[in-house]
């Protein structure tokens, strides 16, 4: 770790003077103020697009900087409403052009003919929006930010039209952007920044107007200017989604259960809203809301102690949010090795499952998540800062449960506000930038039992920044630090310092302990990053930590605490073509993690290499060595552990995206932590038609554990343990699941889009076993060396196992239950959506979940499928009609 720290510091001070890159930013297009009636329908008749256009567009793939093989002309347009963009983009086989029908926003996966047309109104040359029409006639829309082409925000979404046209000569395309949808400065005359891009897919060809050269940086700061728009004003529209829901559920199977008769009829109605503030901020609010057209989550099998992360599919807290993004200022690489980056803001925190407990019951109703009574979200830009922040409220949830015919209500969920904030501000045209992050969260507790389980306030203040280390922006140091605070009574506080993300109970350690008179917990996080942001040589170093009593699961997510990483990662990229690759890289990495007691718990050597061939199939290859270190978690709370050594392989395969046929493979062996793992995951995509996709995408995973948590049990015998039992088994675990998509786009405004996902996990549970000593990976093994297990069958027919360390000796016996599971699901929805005028659209939603568990750890992949089939399903239809207009 010296060493990493003595690189990492001399890098601070390198300079590597390479001239600066030529660009565009000089050119200037023009945009014509109209009075013309423009027609959105790719045709290109007005009189607006007969005069002539820009012709500049040059190639960037495959040779950078050479005349376009096939012709370009665009224009801009504008009137006191709306911004007009139009390109003829010539073709000399018009028949060849790749012309498909996908969802909309799935551009990166689209193999069409397309167009991109980007935007940066406010001329920061870092941050702007962009277009997208494919010759199909497909629209995808969202923002770019940080002087990046990629990635970028798709989960913005606005109200505009574009609409493609193949003809005799190749394919033109018309779009109308309202400045409603747009924020931008208000002033008399506008300088814009602008770029165009044409993909042509036979060729695997972009052309642009200007564009990153390899090797380089920058994108939007190579913008050239557009100019010629006055007199107009940011609008400060309101604009209202009023939408309605009929929903049938058919869920429950028990006919004696008195809260749930097989079927609920649920009506609904609720109100989205979008106003501007001013000349540049944008307030989104919604009342009420409804996300039932949403994608299920995939069924998981976790048995681990660190909880499941789920991607936030809801449109309110997905659209926009690229202002909450935190800690990534600068830099074009963001590695991490063995390293989770806290989330802190992590939005599935509103409107989550209820928390509380509840006391014993024969039947419940109990909600599935906490409703959301309203949030809204203001974003945009004061000054010089972008602004970003969320205010949400959500109710009180109550379960109403009974027992021995007695029923009563209980409260598992209080009343709570989440509230958000980030600002941003770029310095020096963008050398340097900094910001900040803070959540709050504010519950109220009407149950006092609840004060016992769920925290009371939570708050987290945080600073992010970057600041490049030379004119050429070739190295930047980027960097975040964090603090939270979280409060609660003494018995909340001590579950919280002995729950899985902080394991203050530890008995090996002095740096930690539980505090039983505490009230509240204050930690810190933060981590330092160097890039090479330019040239072929790649080179990334950081240093994180998270200090013991750091947390903020209670708006964001994260692993675990206790915790200091770093690592040294360095590469070279070839990326000029040739007649045999695309482009190709070669990188390693050596990397380490510490708990704060300077325990080695985590360290290896990586090794990467990728290609991409000429024909556009490609795969890399990956290697980590991960010698033997510590283990601070596997006793979930005991003394620390040896990891054995290890190593892992894996390889990855892809197919060119172009064909009716698509395939990736990914295929991974690995032996960690006394694991043994093997994995196959591939996704078979089958371009059925022009306006049908199937995709398949199965996966196995077998994995065979020497130490599976089973329990820990006090036995003041066991000295060499701390006067307990940590017991473990062995594990075999096999998983088989896929991922089952159809996208049947009928038109670029209607479709009908289903997913599905058949998963079948079982595990067998054997050779129970003890750690013998800290520090060791050695064992007990019950049955062996005068240590009993005895399998015990009660008269229903369970199993159970009782455990004894010496036989007849001192120790205490201690009986588990069968750990053994066979587990299925099938968890799937199908969404027919038509947008049946721009901004309004009517979702039909079927939603199914199937799943059922049993005590047999055998895989048996025929008796799961069967039980599948024959499981009663739970169905939930909805209707959902949406109504956009403005004022």
């Amino acid at each position: 770790m010296k060493h990493l720290i003595t690189i990492f510091t001399l890098l601070l001070f390198i300079r590597i003077l390479l001239p600066a890159v030529d660009n565009t930013a000089s050119l200037k297009i023009t945009a014509l103020r109209i009075d013309e009636n423009i027609s959105v329908d790719g045709i290109l008749d007005e009189q607006t697009w007969n005069r002539p256009g820009f012709k500049g567009l040059i190639q960037q793939e495959p040779i950078q900087g050479v005349k376009p093989t096939q012709a370009n002309e665009v224009w801009v347009a504008y009137d006191d409403e709306a911004l007009y963009f139009a390109a003829r983009y010539y073709d000399k086989k018009p028949d060849s052009i790749m012309a498909r029908l996908v969802r909309r926003d799935f551009i990166w996966g689209d193999p069409s003919d397309g167009c991109v047309l980007y935007l940066d109104p406010y001329n920061d040359d870092r941050n702007g929006y962009f277009f997208y029409v494919s010759a199909a006639g497909t629209l995808a829309d969202g923002l770019i930010e940080n002087d990046v082409k990629q990635p970028n925000d798709l989960t913005w979404d606005a109200v505009w039209q574009g609409v493609a046209n193949i003809n005799d000569e190749g394919w033109c395309v018309e779009m109308k952007i309202p400045f409603s949808q747009l924020r931008f400065k208000d002033n008399e005359k506008q300088v814009w920044g602008i770029d165009v891009e044409r993909f042509i897919s036979r060729n695997a060809e972009t052309d642009m107007i200007a564009y990153t050269p390899r090797n380089e940086n920058g994108f939007v700061s190579r913008f050239p200017d557009l100019v010629g728009i006055e007199g107009i004003k940011p609008s400060a529209r309101l604009e209202l989604l009023p939408y309605l829901t009929g929903k049938g559920e058919y869920i429950g199977n028990d006919p004696n259960n008195p809260f749930n008769p097989g079927h609920k009829y649920l009506p609904g109605a609720g109100l989205d809203i979008k106003a501007g503030l001013g000349s540049s901020l944008i307030l989104n609010g919604t009342i009420n809301p409804d996300f039932g057209q949403v994608e299920v989550d995939p069924a998981v099998v976790n048995l681990t102690d660190v909880e499941t992360s789920f991607q936030e599919k809801r449109p309110f807290f997905t659209e926009g949010v690229t202002i909450f993004r935190f800690g990534r200022g600068g830099t074009n690489n963001n590695f991490n090795f063995n390293w989770t980056t806290p989330n802190i803001f992590y939005s599935r925190r509103i409107g989550r499952t209820p928390e509380g407990n509840l006391p014993d019951y024969t039947y419940a109703d109990i909600p599935n998540g906490t409703h959301i009574l309203g949030a809204g979200k203001i974003t945009g830009q004061i000054s010089d800062w972008k602004i970003g922040m969320i205010h949400a409220l959500t109710k009180r949830e109550s379960a109403e449960i009974e027992l021995d015919g007695q029923r009563s209500n209980i409260e598992i969920e209080p009343l709570t506000y989440y509230g958000v904030f980030r600002a941003q501000h770029d310095f020096d045209a963008g050398q340097q930038g900094i910001g900040i992050l803070s959540t709050f969260t504010n519950r109220f507790f009407n149950d006092e039992n609840l004060r016992n389980t769920i925290n009371k306030d939570a708050l987290v203040v945080a600073a992010d920044g970057f600041s490049f280390l030379d004119k050429d922006r070739t190295y930047v140091l980027t960097g975040w630090a964090a603090l939270s605070n979280v409060t609660g009574n003494k018995d909340r506080m001590i579950a919280l310092q002995k729950s899985a993300g902080h394991y203050f109970q530890r008995p090996d350690v002095s740096y930690i302990k539980v505090d039983s008179s505490a009230t509240s917990l204050t930690g810190y996080s933060g981590r330092l990053m160097l890039n090479k942001n330019r040239g072929s040589f790649i080179l990334n170093s950081a240093v994180g930590f998270i200090s013991p009593k750091f947390e903020l699961n209670d708006l964001g997510y994260f692993t675990f605490s206790d915790y200091i990483n770093t690592h040294f990662y360095a590469g070279y990229r070839w990326n000029t073509p040739t007649d045999y690759y695309q482009n190709m890289g070669i990188s390693g990495a050596v990397y380490s993690s510490y708990d704060f007691g300077g325990n080695n718990i985590a360290q290896g050597y990586f090794l990467q290499s990728n290609i991409f061939f000429s024909n556009l199939y490609g795969g890399n290859f990956t290697y980590i060595y991960n010698p033997s270190t510590y283990n601070s978690r596997r006793t979930r709370g005991g003394p620390l552990t040896l990891n054995p050594a290890g190593s892992n392989y894996d390889l990855y395969l892809f197919t060119d995206n172009r064909h009716w046929w698509v395939l990736t493979v990914d295929g991974n062996i690995g032996t960690a932590n006394g694991v043994d793992s093997k994995s196959i995951t591939t996704t078979l995509e089958f371009k059925v038609s022009p306006t049908l996709t199937l995709s398949v995408g199965p996966y196995i995973e077998k994995d065979k554990s020497e130490a599976q948590w089973i329990g820990a049990f006090t036995d003041p015998t066991a000295t060499e343990t701390y006067n307990k039992r940590y017991v473990f088994a062995h594990l075999d675990q096999t998983i088989v699941s896929a991922d089952i998509r159809v996208d049947w786009i009928l038109s670029p405004t209607l479709s009908i889009q289903a997913y599905i996902q058949p998963l079948v996990a079982s595990g067998k549970y054997s050779e129970f076993k003890a750690l013998r000593k800290a520090k060791t990976f050695d064992f007990i093994n019950y049955g062996e060396s005068g240590s009993t297990i005895e399998k015990n069958l009660s008269d229903n027919g369970d199993i159970s196992y009782t455990l004894d360390a010496d036989g007849n000796g001192s120790a205490s016996a201690y009986t588990i239950g069968n750990p053994d599971f066979n587990y299925v699901s099938l968890r799937g929805n199908a969404v027919l959506r038509w947008e049946y005028m721009p901004g309004s659209a009517l979702f039909l939603v079927w939603t199914q979940s199937r799943e059922d568990i049993d005590s047999n750890g055998d895989f048996r992949f025929g008796h799961s499928m069967d039980n599948l089939v024959n499981v009663k399903p739970d169905n939930i239809f909805m209707l959902k009609l949406t109504y956009w207009f403005g004022i």
